[in-house]
């Protein structure tokens, strides 16, 4: 099975919507990574 950014996408959701529920000062860390690795796939550095 490949697991592609489609596949990856819902599941690192869920675990980010778990963690801010846990602890919520995360949710700015977390946002903040997930806008930069959509950043870096959008232009292309990361495949």
């Amino acid at each position: 099975m490949v697991i592609g950014i489609a596949n990856l996408q819902p599941i690192v959701a869920l675990i980010a919507g778990v963690l801010i529920l846990i602890v919520p000062r995360l949710l700015n860390y977390i946002v903040a990574v997930y806008l930069i690795v959509v950043g870096l796939l959008g232009i292309g550095l990361i495949r």
